[in-house]
C-alpha cells in the first residue's frame, strides 16, 4: 500500500513571501495596509505551522511465517501458545532503528483494555485482571517493540474474568484500534530524537475507509496507512498522544475503547550533556 504524508512540511525560519516582502520594503514603498496584510499573513502561517513531522518507519525484519496460536489465563496466570518465533533474542536490523530498543529482545505484547502494554520475554507469566469484560489483545513483538503484522501474529479476545481466571472467551470480531508505543520513559539522544509511534488494527482493512487520527500533544495528523511512524520534534518532558479511530465519514467509530490517550516522557542523558 503507498503511504501520502498529510503533514505540510515544517519550515521554521521566515516563510518565503515575508522574505520577499521584505525585500520589496528595500527596493520602494510599500503602503501600509501591505505591510500590516503580510505581518498579519506571516503570523498566521507561524501559527499553522506543525511542529511535529511523521515519518514511516523504515523496512523492518519480515516474520511471515510467525503465528499465535493459544491463549489461556488461569488462576492468575497467562499461557500463550506461539510458532515460528523466538522470544528474548535481539531483532536483527535492530541498531538500524535508531530508535528504543529491549536489551531483553523480542517480546510479547500484551494489552488489557486501553491500559498500556505489558511487555513479557516468557511464554508464562503471573498477572493480574480484574473482575469482568475485557477486550484483550496480545501480539508478537520485534526487540524495538514494533509489532507483527503479518495477520497471524496476534490474538483478539473478549473475555470474562473471575478471580484471575478466564470464564468466557471469544474472538472480537469488529473493528477495534489498540495503542502500543510510545509509552514510559525515553533517555537520551538516539531514544528521544525519533520515537516510534506504532499501533494495533483489529478487523480492519483498506477497503473499509477507516483513517486514526494521531493528536500528539494538541496537534492532528491523520494516518491512512496502518503502519509504524517515527515521530520528530517531541519537546523534553511529558509528551501525550490521543488516538482515534475514524470511520468512512471523518467521525470518530463507534467502536469499544476509541479513542485511546497515552502520556509519555522525553528526558535529555547527563552523559550526554
Amino acid at each position: 500500500m503507498s503511504f501520502i504524508i498529510k503533514t505540510p512540511f515544517i519550515m521554521r525560519t521566515y516563510p518565503l513571501f515575508l522574505l520577499l516582502s521584505l525585500l520589496a520594503l528595500a527596493c520602494g514603498p510599500v503602503s501600509d495596509t501591505s505591510e500590516q496584510e503580510a505581518e498579519a499573513e506571516a503570523v498566521e502561517q507561524e501559527e499553522n505551522a506543525m511542529r511535529y513531522t511523521l515519518t514511516p518507519f523504515t523496512e523492518s525484519q519480515a516474520y511471515p511465517e510467525a503465528k499465535m496460536t493459544g491463549m489461556a489465563f488461569e488462576d492468575g496466570v497467562f499461557d500463550f501458545d506461539f510458532e515460528n518465533y523466538e522470544l528474548k533474542i535481539q531483532t536483527p536490523d535492530a541498531d538500524a532503528k535508531m530508535c528504543a530498543n529491549s536489551g531483553k529482545g523480542q517480546h510479547i505484547h500484551l494489552i488489557v483494555d486501553d491500559q498500556p502494554y505489558a511487555a513479557k520475554y516468557e511464554p508464562s507469566f503471573d498477572y493480574e485482571i480484574e473482575d469482568g469484560e475485557h477486550h484483550i489483545l496480545a501480539f508478537l513483538s520485534r526487540s524495538y517493540h514494533e509489532s507483527i503484522k503479518n495477520g497471524q501474529a496476534y490474538l483478539a479476545k473478549k473475555v470474562m474474568v473471575q478471580e484471575n481466571t478466564i470464564t468466557e472467551s471469544e474472538d472480537i470480531t469488529g473493528p477495534m484500534l489498540f495503542y502500543s508505543r510510545p509509552k514510559g520513559t525515553y533517555v537520551g539522544e538516539k531514544e528521544t530524537r525519533r520515537v516510534m509511534l506504532d499501533y494495533f488494527l483489529v478487523n480492519i482493512t483498506p477497503d473499509m475507509g477507516y483513517t486514526v487520527k494521531a493528536d500528539i500533544n494538541g496537534e492532528e495528523h491523520l494516518l491512512d496507512t496502518w503502519q509504524p511512524y517515527y515521530i520528530e520534534g517531541l519537546p523534553m518532558g511529558e509528551n501525550t498522544i490521543t488516538l482515534t479511530l475514524l470511520n468512512a465519514e471523518g467521525a470518530p467509530a463507534d467502536v469499544p475503547l476509541n479513542p485511546v490517550s497515552r502520556t509519555f516522557t522525553l528526558k535529555a542523558d547527563p552523559a550526554e550533556q
